[in-house]
């Protein structure tokens, strides 16, 4: 018999009406033929009642206290869903985290996953019962109640759909499906027919709210359909499989993460172990660190800019403070009142010109870029806060965002799902034996063909980057990595990037002409370097593939040269003398992590 997850957020049970609702939209799926689990979140706005109660009581609660309290809002919600079921005329359960069987490690207030015991929910499916499941929590090996974070019902629906290998995961919210960028910002923004999971983990990890990035982590490693769709009405929604929407489609989604702050190390010196060491006291007090940006140091010193969210500044200035005086830097800079806007797109990996195409619309709109990060599927700009939602908007409306692709997928039906393995005992077992939320990295690979391009002295102006990136785009050019380093204090920047080295002359030579238009101090170009990457799923949760990467590279006495970040893979730059050591290096450090 068929099985279906279905998870309903905070607002589809927010009050008596809507949890009747949704406990009819469980009943309904059953009637059709499939057994039926039902994760659900706390009603509404409980969970942040909770934690304003907490601070009525203590500044500082005990985290694991906190879990203890949070998940009863849970927990609430799934006796009244089992109690509305029962009412309409139908067999219900509801069950804790514990009593299902999902068992976490000890880190209170944001747990991982490591087993699910399915054995309890199949005897009960198979007597009958629409199992309500309590989302966002779990128990330890000591019995402790846990929760999994912010967005942690959508994880436990994935992962429950990836151990019972339901046929379908159902996430029933308060919009009916995945928009090109948040709706609730731009009117215009368009539903989409299906997005694959590499760029709805970009798209997740960028903000948008649709989806927490550890259920698509989850979804991606196990194969699970995602449906998204209305609570409210019975609209197609939104698939996110592996999929893109459309084959032609350079550019998705666009996103803006608006409550960012910058840091800038100054003065960092070039040499091996300086990254490790400043990324090692912010990740010892688990900042979360988003766009990492290293440039190409002048005199034997390089600067170093970074983003974390807004309200971790003060915590990570202080880390800053001690990294500068341990690795001996010149000093950091910081503003709060940036904001990040990207395009994620699968299509932006086979195709030029599409950063050339979003610094244009930018520089058309006459707003100024401080930073710039890509990855193969992203692009990434950081922008004064003020002038975010005009970027946004230039970038949506010059990628015809708003406008459905001439070839974009049209699904009437879920797709079946295929077994990861011949042998379907074995893949269920190892689900619910095996850490579940451990790290999986897919690669770790070395491009020794490309050549770097570095433009220093780049006056700190709208449009710069656009000029550079229309005569690189008017030869051709096929650019991969782009690092635009932040250095407003002398109102000049520095832009790198790296090319196919068979295009290095000619790139060189766009550069030159360049220079003399807009007076760039200088035009720096290299052949002799290596870029070393770590793909994988899920290295913004796991922070400690950067780390790692630095440690294992210091170690080595090799130096980076460059950094860029994603959701999806973390990218370095070497001289070439050093990438096959650098290569050996990482893969001997992350061995026993590649899937």
């Amino acid at each position: 018999m068929p099985l279906v997850v279905q998870k309903f957020g905070g607002t589809s049970v927010a009050d008596p009406e809507k949890i009747l609702a949704a406990a009819r939209k469980s009943i309904r799926a059953q009637q059709e033929g499939n057994q039926v689990v039902v994760v659900v979140s706390a009603m509404g706005q409980n969970t942040d009642l909770l934690i304003e109660l907490a601070s009525q009581v203590n500044d500082s609660p005990p985290a694991r206290e906190m879990d203890m309290l949070l998940s009863t809002g849970e927990q609430v919600s799934v006796a009244l869903m089992a109690m509305a079921v029962h009412s309409l005329g139908y067999k219900a359960v509801s069950l804790t985290g514990a009593q299902i069987g999902i068992h976490t490690d000890s880190a209170f207030t944001k747990a991982r996953i490591r087993t699910i015991s399915p054995d309890r929910i199949r005897k009960l499916l198979s007597e009958g019962n629409i199992v309500i499941a309590a989302g966002f929590q779990g128990i330890d090996e000591e019995l402790n109640i846990t929760t999994l974070g912010r967005g942690g019902s959508d994880t436990t629906a994935v992962a429950l759909a990836a151990v019972l290998r339901a046929d379908a995961c159902e996430i029933h919210t308060d919009v009916d499906g995945v928009y090109t960028t948040d709706p609730r910002q731009l009117p215009e923004a368009r539903q989409m027919s299906r997005i694959s999971y590499d760029e709805m983990l970009e798209l997740a990890s960028l903000g948008a709210g649709v989806m927490h990035n550890r259920s698509i982590e989850f979804a991606k490693k196990h194969d699970v359909p995602i449906h998204v769709r209305s609570s409210f009405s019975d609209t197609r929604g939104t698939l996110i499989v592996s999929e893109s929407e459309s084959p032609t489609a350079p550019v998705c989604g666009a996103a803006m993460t608006r409550n960012e702050a910058r840091i800038t190390i100054q003065g960092v010196p070039d040499k091996p172990g300086t990254s490790c060491e400043i990324f090692r006291q912010l990740a010892e007090r688990k900042i979360t660190v988003d766009m990492i940006v290293q440039n190409i140091g002048q005199a034997d010193r390089a600067d170093i800019s970074f983003t974390v969210p807004k309200e971790e500044l003060k915590e990570a200035s202080q880390a800053v403070d001690l990294a500068v005086r341990s690795v001996g830097a010149s000093g950091f800079t910081r503003d709060d009142d940036v904001s990040k806007v990207s395009v994620v797109g699968i299509g932006m990996s086979k195709q030029t010109g599409v950063a050339q195409q979003m610094f244009r619309a930018l520089a058309t709109a006459g707003i100024n870029i401080q930073m710039i990060t890509t990855s193969e599927i992203k692009i990434s700009v950081l922008v004064a806060r003020d002038e975010a939602l005009a970027a946004l908007r230039a970038v949506h409306q010059s990628f015809k965002l708003f406008h459905k692709s001439a070839d974009a997928a049209v699904w009437d039906k879920l797709p079946t799902r295929k077994p990861a393995s011949t042998d379907i005992d074995k893949l269920v077992a190892d689900l619910y034996v095996a850490d579940m939320e451990q790290l999986a990295l897919s690669d770790i690979s070395m491009s020794d063909d490309q050549a770097r391009i570095t433009l220093l002295g780049v006056p700190d102006s709208p449009g710069l980057a656009a000029d550079v990136f229309d005569a690189v785009a008017a030869k051709g050019i096929f650019v991969d990595m782009i690092v635009q380093s932040y250095d407003g204090y002398q109102g000049e920047t520095g832009i790198s990037f790296t090319i196919p080295r068979e295009q290095f002359e000619t790139c060189m030579q766009a550069m030159d002409e360049l220079k003399q238009k807009f007076s760039v101090s200088r035009v720096l170009g290299s052949k002799d370097i290596a870029k070393l990457s770590v793909s994988g799923i899920g290295l913004r949760s796991h922070t400690s593939v950067a780390i790692g990467m630095f440690e294992v590279l210091a170690e080595a006495g090799i130096n980076v040269e460059m950094i860029n970040t994603s959701e999806l893979r973390v990218n370095v730059v070497v001289a070439s003398s050093a990438g096959e050591t650098a290569l050996a290096c990482l893969k001997k450090r992350f061995a026993k992590n590649l899937m």
